[in-house]
């Protein structure tokens, strides 16, 4: 298949493009460059493939973007709770009219698959049983309504010449070149790397469903491959349900992989957003899929590439590594416009 990928210069993409390329997909990419700053490390041999790329807004996209793919898998959004919170009615713009506008014109232009990549941040609060693609939603966030509305929209778009999928995320973990170190795992591995202690900044009861960034790439090349019939119209978590933790459990499945390492936790957070994830439905729905990945091998995964890239504090601390820092570092530096449109110089 010809395969379209927005965001395939983030986090996720920049795995996903190889991923799809090394199983026989052509691959080309469509993204606005705002973290191409930030490379933590090469792999030549295990991500031997870079897709050609379309460097343009979301918002500006027309169906001309998408002439000859098979499918879209759609990623390119503001990528996470602080960043949606930063503007919120920029959010709104990028995250939902933009995400319509691109399942819009990719329609237009005769795609026929849609994978778009949501998120379990739609169950935001929960009352503590596991909640599965059936439960309400209660998102917490800009961008987590920004999830629910798209999910919303684009189900409508849904016919026999245009098959959509929803795959809700669990908080992904994992290494990219692209890195991000503001999620969860991530940013615990790299504390615990560099500062020998895992400091939490609360209580760590909240609890987060994880998923390796490897997993994340197998569920969207599974839903991209699929009949059209076992996949057209459907939500599917994507995690497994083994990986469910609070947020102290991760920071001593951390430790355990960082020996030496000191966790201190804080207060209790005003951050209310909880909740467990029930993942049987893409195990037993998705053709071909099944998660892999633990957070303690995934932790230990970290622990061996630290080592390898002699990573350090800076490395760690490096803006284009954590979004909100990026974002406004381009604006402050004058690349960015208030509505973070890049400015012609």
């Amino acid at each position: 298949m010809k395969i379209l990928i927005t965001g395939n210069e983030g986090y996720i993409g920049a795995r996903l493009a190889p991923w799809l390329h090394a199983r026989g997909h052509q691959v080309f990419g469509l993204d606005t460059a705002l973290y191409r700053d930030g490379c933590l490390y090469l792999d030549s041999i295990g991500m031997p493939f870079a897709p050609p790329t379309l460097f343009k807004d979301l918002r500006n996209v027309t169906p001309a973007d998408f002439a000859g793919a098979d499918a879209v898998i759609h990623l390119a959004e503001l990528s996470n709770d602080p960043l949606g919170e930063n503007r919120p009615e920029i959010t709104y713009r990028i995250n939902h009219e933009g995400s319509v506008g691109i399942a819009n014109a990719a329609r237009e232009a005769g795609v026929r698959r849609f994978v778009y990549a949501s998120s379990c941040s739609v169950y935001g609060l929960g009352t503590g049983v596991f909640l599965d693609e059936t439960s309400p939603t209660n998102p917490q966030t800009a961008y987590a309504r920004c999830k629910v509305l798209v999910e919303r929209d684009l189900a409508a778009l849904a016919d026999d010449d245009f098959s959509v999928v929803f795959l809700r995320n669990a908080t992904a973990y994992g290494p990219s070149p692209r890195m991000r170190f503001d999620i969860v795992l991530n940013d615990l591995c790299a504390l615990a790397y560099t500062r020998k202690k895992i400091a939490m900044v609360s209580d760590g009861s909240p609890w987060r469903p994880i998923v390796h960034v490897e997993d994340i790439c197998e569920a969207m090349r599974c839903a991209v491959e699929a009949p059209a019939d076992a996949v057209n119209g459907g939500i599917f978590n994507v995690g497994r349900t083994s990986e469910n933790y609070r947020v102290r459990e991760i920071a001593a499945v951390v430790a355990e992989a960082f020996p030496g390492c000191e966790i201190t936790a804080g207060p209790a957070s005003a951050d209310n957003r909880s909740y467990r994830v029930c993942f049987e439905k893409i195990e037993s729905c998705l053709p071909g899929f099944s998660a892999r990945w633990t957070a303690s091998a995934g932790a230990r995964e970290l622990a061996r590439l630290f080592e390898r890239i002699e990573f350090s504090t800076a490395m760690y601390e490096f803006r284009a590594f954590t979004r909100l820092k990026q974002l406004k570092y381009l604006q402050r530096t004058g690349q960015l416009d208030e509505d973070l449109f890049w400015r012609a110089r």
